[in-house]
């Protein structure tokens, strides 16, 4: 049997490794480019190594977090430990002693994310407390409980929009005050223009109650120090586990694992043509050095994006209105711009400036900057940065390809994100000591434009018997890290008992609970 995976990211590579530990299946993974891990890999600027959006690794599935602790175990550390490492003076002692000097662990990190907004720091998620309160004033705050009583009494019944599935759980005063302005800078469009399914799938059944519970809950009883917390919702977690050296790191170490046994990893290659015979993929043919290679297929497992996939296309006729209506498919595409700095520069009320922060991230609630969210990443894992000394940030610009952020070149990048940061109060600007713009395309799925119509799509790519869709953009669907694990998972064990039905790997992470649960 041969297998074809278009595609090194976390879906790819998980459906690539499961395959050559659970059959003799004769594997290729072709990936377009430099670095496996898709969105997850981790880039490295002369020593600081940066997160393409910041990936916690945490998951309510017993079998994905037993798959990431199979390749990285879990090792705490602190940073006595960290600067014992630095001088090469002892070894960091790890939990599991058979792993002595080894990198190749997991780190536990405690999660404190904020929101800025109106040039002060929000608790996120928040917390409803005389501190927030205050921030908020009296009469704000009024508003946000009585129209999140009304949302109780009177819900939107049927949920069309985003905003109606965000008023529904949060009230009318509390979407505008916090969420609307936020998800319009990262998507580009109107909340009522996003379908509920967004909501549905990234925030599941978290509510204000759900938070006002949680908080409650922490401060008579604690939860049981549980990396795993399934009593706690997702976006409430308040630990999480994390490469010692960025996500990259654990996706470096699977295709390692790959290619030891026996898979075919081909970089820097392109697939250009899937060829149909009918309802069935022949072959994939990629390009690599300028030369054009085919490769038979008894299988092909897609993470490209769709839109990409139909222009891949060729042979059997594609009909011309699924093709037009898989060319509408939109994307949100990405700019991280990392800033290292020697330290911030904080005005506090009461005259003092602070110089540090403890944020793994930060929501940029503020209008009057484009910059979407901004991560910390010493705060991640403390080995990601080369000097200790420094700070290493990650700018986060959601725009689109073409349009003028994404067209300014790396130096008006770097001016334009220095200036916002600066502009905000965070840094001064001589406290820059360099920066650097990384683009990444087509990172986020879009669920509006003509995404209601996307079950047409999804039945036309059913039909094609030997094609299995996975992954966030092979399946155009935001999912997490887990879950495009989980879809990977489901594709190898279709493959390999000769399940030709698809409805379980679609099935990943749209029920409200997750799906190996349910």
């Amino acid at each position: 049997m041969k297998v074809v995976i278009i595609g090194a990211g976390p879906a790819g590579l998980t459906a690539a490794v499961e395959f050559v530990r659970k059959s003799k299946a004769e594997v290729w993974v072709l990936e377009s480019d430099e670095q496996v891990g898709g969105i997850s890999k981790t880039i490295n600027f002369k020593g600081n190594r940066m997160d393409i959006g910041g990936h916690r690794f945490f998951s309510k599935s017993d079998v994905v977090m037993n798959w990431w602790n199979e390749i990285m175990p879990i090792q705490s550390v602190d940073s006595t430990e960290f600067i014992s490492y630095q001088n090469k003076k002892r070894t960091v002692k790890a939990v599991n002693p058979a792993l002595n000097d080894s990198d190749a662990v997991m780190l536990i990190r405690e999660r404190l994310s904020r929101i800025f907004f109106l040039r002060t720091f929000f608790h996120y998620p928040l917390k409803l407390n005389f501190e927030t309160l205050g921030k908020l004033g009296f009469l704000r705050a009024l508003r946000i409980l009585h129209s999140y009583i009304k949302a109780r009494i009177y819900p939107i019944k049927n949920e069309v929009s985003l905003e109606d599935f965000l008023i529904n759980r949060f009230g009318k005063e509390l979407f505008f005050t916090f969420f609307k302005d936020y998800t319009e800078k990262v998507w580009g469009v109107s909340c009522k223009e996003i379908s509920a399914e967004w909501g549905a799938q990234r925030i599941k059944k978290l509510s204000i109650s759900k938070a006002v519970w949680h908080a409650m809950r922490q401060a008579l009883k604690p939860v049981k120090n549980d990396i795993q917390q399934k009593s706690i919702e997702t976006s409430l977690i308040e630990k999480f586990l994390y490469p010692k050296f960025g996500p990259g790191q654990l996706w470096d170490l699977v295709a390692k694992e790959f290619i030891e046994r026996g898979g075919n990893l081909i970089m820097n290659a392109s697939a250009k043509q899937i060829q149909l015979m009918g309802n069935v993929c022949h072959s994939v043919m990629y390009e690599k050095d300028g030369e054009t290679i085919e490769l038979m297929a008894d299988f092909v497992v897609s993470t490209m994006p769709i839109k990409d996939l139909y222009k891949a296309f060729s042979g059997s006729p594609i009909p011309p209105a699924i093709f037009n209506l898989s060319q509408g498919l939109q994307y949100r595409d990405f700019i991280t711009v990392g800033v290292l700095i020697s330290k911030f520069s904080i005005e506090n009320k009461d005259g003092t400036k602070s110089t540090s922060l403890k944020d793994n991230w930060i929501y940029i609630q503020e209008r009057d900057v484009r910059v979407g969210r901004l991560q910390i990443f010493n705060n991640w894992s403390p080995y990601m940065v080369e000097n200790q000394d420094t700070i290493w940030l990650g700018m986060e610009y959601f725009c689109n390809e073409g349009d003028d952020l994404w067209n300014m070149n790396n130096a008006e990048m770097q001016n334009f994100a220095i200036s916002e940061l600066e502009k905000i109060g965070l840094i001064e600007r001589k406290d820059v000591i360099e920066s650097h713009v990384v683009k990444v395309p087509k990172t986020y799925p879009a669920y509006f434009g003509v995404y209601d119509q996307f079950d047409t799509l999804k039945e036309h790519l059913n039909s094609i018997s030997n094609l299995f869709l996975i992954g966030r953009n092979g399946m155009h669907k935001y999912n997490n890290q887990d879950h495009s694990m989980l879809t990977a998972m489901e594709a190898v064990s279709n493959i390999l008992s000769g399940r030709m039905n698809k409805d379980n790997i679609w099935a990943v992470n749209t029920e409200e609970e997750y799906h190996e649960e349910k």
